[in-house]
C-alpha cells in the first residue's frame, strides 16, 4: 500500500526528526566518535519538531528541541525514521519566538 495517509499526533506527543549531527561527532583532535560509543555521561540530542499533539504547549512545529535518548521511541514512516516522545521529555526549545524571553543562550 503506497498511498500516504495523514498522521495526527495525540495528547502531548511530539514527533521529531533527529538532526544529522546527532549521530557521530568529531573530537577536537579530529577523531570520529560514533553515536554508539558508550560515554560516561548521558549525551542529549537535538531534533527538529515535525508534528505536535493538541495538548503540547511549549513546542511548535519547526522548533529544535533537546531531549534525552532514553526518552525516545523510534518509528519509521514512509522510509524516514522519526522519534515520538511526550512534551515533558523535552529539556529545551530553540526557536526564534523564544528570543523575547531572557535565556542567556543562543545557538
Amino acid at each position: 500500500m503506497s498511498e500516504k495517509i495523514p498522521i495526527k499526533m495525540l495528547h502531548d506527543r511530539v514527533l521529531v526528526e533527529l538532526d544529522a549531527e546527532a549521530g557521530e561527532r568529531r573530537s577536537s583532535g579530529g577523531i570520529v566518535i560514533p553515536a554508539t560509543a558508550a560515554m560516561g555521561a548521558q549525551r542529549l540530542a537535538w531534533a527538529r519538531v515535525v508534528a505536535v499533539g493538541p495538548q503540547a504547549r511549549a513546542v511548535e512545529t519547526g522548533d529544535r528541541v533537546l531531549f534525552g535518548p532514553e526518552d525516545k521511541a523510534e518509528v519509521e514512516v514512509h522510509g524516514e525514521t522519526y522519534v515520538v516522545m511526550r512534551e515533558r521529555d523535552v529539556h529545551a526549545v530553540a526557536a526564534e519566538r523564544v528570543g523575547d524571553q531572557s535565556t542567556g543562550l543562543y545557538l
